[in-house]
This record gives structure tokens, sequence and C-alpha cells, in this order.
């Protein structure tokens, strides 16, 4: 059966989006069909990690959103950013948002019909015969980003060893469980290398009572790549990347 996986954060900059953009990339390595929307209309960035400038973006959420394209117009193919790794024969598809100031603008003004949002994956899922549709979602909790917690089969958050992150991260993990998602999972991103990984993993779970699937740590080589292209293909023998293999793999159990 498909899957829906949402992936999101309390606050901006845990580095949600390469997370995303990496874990699809992790999963069609084991030959699966993946797409990824991004959801994050007022500020989208995911398309940079697939080689993908502003201008480039010719059709978008936004177009499907405001009803002036169907959905099967608005993703683009982006396999061929697997590099070897497509030799297993898996796929990615990108539906990014709009970067025009004036449309991030509409939707910040008037915002858009997430009934229509809902039935658009529904359809990506089918006319796609996709076996993971993972949603790059907008940071914090409002009414878009509740959508796509009901309509996860699992939710991953990401959050960093911050005192800010930890708190509103509780606040997200009752949310979740209020809306009684299926499969909450927790990743944790820019670990300072001063931690000992498996001691805050344990930390961590036994704060929230939620599986820790990840200990990432902090990477200069993620810093210098600076989202220019997916780091699990760039460096496919990083401890980063088996990270990544891990988490991908509890998403596919």
């Amino acid at each position: 059966m498909p899957k829906i996986v949402s992936i999101h954060s309390y606050r901006g900059g845990t580095g949600k989006s390469n997370s995303t953009a990496n874990l699809a990339a992790t999963i069609a390595k084991y030959g699966k069909r993946v797409a990824i929307v991004d959801t994050d209309i007022q500020s989208p960035g995911i398309h940079v990690l697939f080689g993908f400038n502003g201008d480039q973006i010719k059709t978008s959420l936004n177009d499907y959103l405001w009803g002036r394209r169907p959905i099967s117009e608005v993703y683009y193919d982006v396999s061929s950013t697997l590099g070897e790794a497509a030799s297993a024969g898996g796929k990615i598809y990108l539906i990014p948002c709009s970067t025009r100031a004036e449309d991030i603008a509409r939707v910040l003004r008037e915002g858009y019909d997430i009934e229509r949002l809902s039935e658009g994956l529904q359809t990506l899922v089918t006319e796609l015969k996709l076996d993971y549709l993972l949603v790059d979602t907008h940071p914090g909790l409002n009414e878009e980003t509740l959508l796509s917690i009901t309509i996860s089969d699992i939710l991953v958050l990401i959050l960093r060893p911050d005192m800010q992150d930890y708190q509103g991260t509780a606040v997200t993990v009752d949310v979740s469980r209020k809306l009684q998602v299926p499969n909450l999972l927790m990743l944790v991103n820019k670990v300072p290398t001063a931690f000992d990984l498996d001691e805050l993993k344990a930390k961590i779970e036994k704060i929230y009572d939620v599986e820790v699937v990840g200990v990432l740590p902090h990477s200069d080589e993620m810093m210098v790549l600076a989202s220019s292209g997916l780091f699990t293909v760039k460096y496919p023998n990083s401890p980063l990347t088996k990270v990544f293999d891990g988490v991908a793999r509890r998403i596919m159990q």
C-alpha cells in the first residue's frame, strides 16, 4: 500500500527540506516510486536541492491550488538526480511551489483550499503509481500543517538538540497524538560533535516516548554542499548517508 509521509519541524532551520530530499533519494535507491510535495508555500526551497532555480519552475503547486492547472501538470521527474542509484529503477517526482513574490504574497493574503490539497495528494499517488509520497511541510502549527498530519501514515518530526526545539516539539507531539497519527517518528539533526549520540537518542526517546529513528551529527561536508545537490548521492559512504539509509528502511517497514 502507498504511504504518505509528512516531514515536519516546529521551527525553521532544522534541515527539514534537506532531510526530506535525501530521504526521498534513499527510498528511491531501493527501486521505489517516490514523490515530494513542497507545501511550505510561504518559503519554498526544496527545489534547489534538485537543481532548479526559481525561473525554471514553469508550473507549481500554486497553479493546482488556485485551479489554473490539474495536479498532473505540475510535477517534474527529477530521477536523474539519483546518479548511479537510478539503476535500481526508482523514480523521484517533485511538485515545487512558486517562488514568485506575487504568488507568495497571495498565499499570505488569501491562503488556499486545504481540501483541494488533500484531493491533489491522493490523485498524485494514483496517477504516478507511487510507493511513497513525502510532504515537506511549513514549520510550526497551522491549518495546512494539521491537514498534512491528519492524512499521514507516518509523521517524521525533525528537531535539533536545542531548548526551543524541545519545547515546540512537545506541543507538536501532543497535537499529533490527539490527531491519532498511525506512526510517529523523530529525527535529530545538526547535533554538535561533542555530544554522545547514543545518550542523546535515549534522552529524547525518554522525554517524548517516541522512537528516534536517527541522529545526524553536524557535518562540514553538508554545510559546504550548501543545498547544491543531494548529500546521499554525492557522499554515498558518509556516516550521515548511513543514518539516512536507516531512517529510510524504517519508513519502508
